[in-house]
């Protein structure tokens, strides 16, 4: 048993067997296992689930803030909005921990790998800046947007995209193929419902929100739409060019 990479042995063993083993199995049945092996596996596959979308989105967002303060002659978004954003993103990220993984994630064993998770991150969080600046562009030149009504415009649409891309990257198959797991499907859509529902409530005024047109809210659902989209291509071309070690 010292010899062997992992030592199994069982709970009505004699106690030197128990001292020199990994791992003591209380139940007389091996299929623990496999079903210890399976749950870290969609430990592991949630976690890169939870990086994946932080730090695409985060980077996506620092990457757009520092360019629009080259040229906006205000905050793109006050401090107490910028905290609300991460505040209410966070509710689905935690719900990630609980989501279903997909198959092809527990079938065989992954690694952790720093290099791929930074091509991801780029590869998203420039697709996601894209967009943001798209946003700018509509909300100062089209629509030609007070401060109040870019800020407002821009918080729905930053944060709807973050949810948006956390369904879309949850998995390698067409988000539509992989059903999310219950809590975050319903922790999505409820902070979806809050996040277009927010400058319509009374107070939201101190928050700095005021109530958007219909038609340009229309246009940032849009804009939304559009990037959940481009995000599905994008992914499908990370996969098909980058591969994590031993994946």
């Amino acid at each position: 048993m010292h010899a062997a990479d992992v030592g199994i042995s069982v709970d009505s063993a004699v106690d030197v067997a128990k001292e020199s083993a990994d791992f003591v199995l209380l139940e007389h049945d091996l299929d623990v296992l496999r079903q210890g092996i399976e749950e870290g596996r969609r430990t592991f596959a949630n976690t890169l689930k939870y990086i994946f979308t932080t730090t695409s989105a985060n980077f996506g967002n620092m990457f757009s803030m520092a360019g629009a303060s080259l040229f906006l002659p205000f905050l793109p978004l006050l401090a107490n909005q910028i905290l609300l954003n991460n505040f209410l993103s966070d509710i689905p990220g935690m719900a990630i921990a609980s989501d279903d993984v997909d198959r092809e994630w527990i079938e065989r064993p992954h690694r952790w790998d720093i290099t791929y998770i930074r091509n991801f991150m780029i590869l998203f969080g420039l697709v996601s800046s894209v967009f943001d600046y798209l946003t700018f562009g509509v909300l100062l030149w089209w629509v030609q947007a007070s401060p109040e009504e870019f800020r407002t415009g821009w918080f729905i649409e930053s944060l709807l995209t973050e949810l948006a891309v956390a369904l879309v990257v949850r998995t390698r198959l067409p988000f539509y193929r992989s059903r999310p797991g219950k809590w975050l499907l319903i922790s999505t859509l409820a902070v979806t419902a809050l996040t277009l529902t927010i400058p319509y409530l009374p107070g939201s005024h101190l928050l700095g929100f005021i109530p958007l047109p219909l038609p340009l809210l229309g246009l940032v659902l849009g804009i939304t739409v559009l990037y959940a989209l481009s995000a599905e291509v994008a992914k499908r071309y990370f996969h098909a060019h980058f591969h994590p070690a031993g994946g």
